[in-house]
């Protein structure tokens, strides 16, 4: 019973780990937005941009601060007095110390941001600031979610490759053994032989390589999602089911809106931040304006006795508001307005520009979708011909109606229309996604 117990938990436990190694291309997307480095970082700095608000805000609020002095006068300074006022000679002084040797001061300080315009226009600008974040935040998930699928098509293609590769030398093997058992009998020439030959060595070579540009690709992937290196990964989607689910002729171009895509909002937001500096270059002419409450005690003795209950403290406490007024700076001041000024400008012309740029890249995206579904359908029906035409060509070499040399060229066909077709598989999944990401509706 133990042992069956036993099996149970390493069977669940197994089936766990499998379970975190196997990745549909959904799965692949989710966890690159936790654990892909780009991501992270966006959200840290999601996290910064909230911790920053909050600096703006405490600005402006009450601030407290403590302070402390001690002062042990090791030579106390000599004060001169004329000597007449304790009945010397006129013209002449005494020489006199004032106050005790060590001094102990404590007080605390209370402040008050009355009016500054700098923080004014700090907490206007608050929301935009946090919206920026948001937004960048959003546009690194969308370039990690667009890196991701690219990967993770380009491992299945990499992967397929394999397969194909290896059903092609399979098929070249079978047909060498045939060949070399005719031609053991005298009815065939050594030169189709040796085009087959070439053909599986070829294949073999290219097998190899296809194998180790799929450990890269897989690997490039696991980097990609930020997945541990050195563990297994699962792919479980494959490329005709993605195929299936990214051929839809029904995108809905026509009802893109421009200010709700995740570019122009940051382009927008970039003028909006030009603006905000100039203002707030701006309120550096205005005057600052604090208030201020200070009380404390100060304790007195020729020795260290200050925390004798015989000590004597002595209170005090004030209160002011404290005014700066910025009257002259050499023009610098309008200088710096003047360079806040032109940048907001520039950035008014770079919103435009955005703008007449994300239209084209839209017209180009659905363009490009549009021919690679066409492309990939095409390659489907080559591939059809090619394999009939392949396979009617094995025929007629083993028939003796056609030399190597032919079949090789109706071979080396089918294989160039293979690669065509998981070129173009792959390259509907990417055109798909990027037409989507312009479309994103934020």
């Amino acid at each position: 019973m133990k042992k069956i117990a036993l099996f149970i938990c390493i069977a669940l436990l197994t089936g766990d780990l499998k379970g975190q190694d196997s990745f549909s291309l959904e799965d692949a997307v989710n966890y690159a937005l936790q654990n892909n480095r780009s991501a992270k970082n966006a959200t840290s700095d999601l996290k910064i941009a909230n911790a920053k608000k909050w600096e703006t805000i405490a600005t402006g609020l009450p601030q407290i601060s403590a302070f402390f002095d001690y002062s042990n006068n090791i030579k106390q300074p000599i004060s001169l007095v004329p000597a007449e006022f304790f009945g010397g000679n006129s013209g002449e002084f005494a020489e006199l110390s004032f106050g005790t040797k060590q001094t102990l001061d404590g007080s605390l300080t209370l402040r008050q941001l009355l009016f500054d315009g700098s923080y004014m226009i700090g907490l206007s600008s608050i929301e935009l600031y946090m919206d920026i974040a948001k937004k960048t935040k959003i546009k690194t998930d969308i370039e990690v979610k667009k890196a991701t699928i690219s990967a993770y098509g380009n491992a299945l293609v990499s992967q397929e490759r394999v397969e194909i590769l290896k059903r092609n030398l399979e098929n070249v093997k079978n047909n060498l053994k045939e060949i070399n058992k005719i031609y053991d009998s005298g009815f065939t020439e050594l030169e189709n032989v040796e085009q087959l030959t070439i053909s599986f060595s070829s294949l073999k070579n290219s097998l190899d390589y296809s194998i180790k540009l799929n450990k890269t690709s897989l690997n490039l992937l696991k980097l990609i999602i930020g997945f541990d290196i050195d563990k297994e990964i699962i792919l479980e989607d494959n490329l005709a089911g993605l195929i299936l689910k990214n051929t839809d002729l029904t995108m809905p171009v026509e009802d893109f809106d421009i200010e709700k895509n995740i570019d122009y909002q940051l382009a927008f937001n970039s003028k909006e931040s030009q603006k905000t500096l100039f203002n707030l270059e701006k309120s550096k002419a205005l005057p600052t304006l604090s208030a201020f409450i200070k009380g404390g005690y100060d304790g007195n003795s020729d020795s260290f006795e200050f925390f004798k209950s015989s000590q004597k403290w002595y209170g005090y406490s004030f209160a002011g508001v404290t005014m700066s007024v910025p009257v002259f700076s050499s023009l610098r001041r309008s200088a710096k307005t003047q360079q806040a000024k032109l940048e907001y400008e520039k950035s008014k012309v770079d919103l435009l520009e955005s703008k007449k740029t994300i239209l084209i890249e839209l017209d180009n995206a659905n363009s490009e979708y549009q021919f690679a579904l066409n492309s990939y359908n095409n390659s489907v029906e080559s591939l059809r011909l090619a394999e009939k035409i392949e396979k009617k060509n094995q025929i007629k070499f083993l028939e003796g109606l056609i030399s190597g040399l032919d079949l090789r060229q109706a071979q080396l066909q089918l294989y160039s229309i293979q690669n065509q077709l998981l070129q173009s598989m792959v390259e509907v999944i990417t055109k798909k996604i990027n037409l989507e990401i312009i479309l994103t509706q934020n």
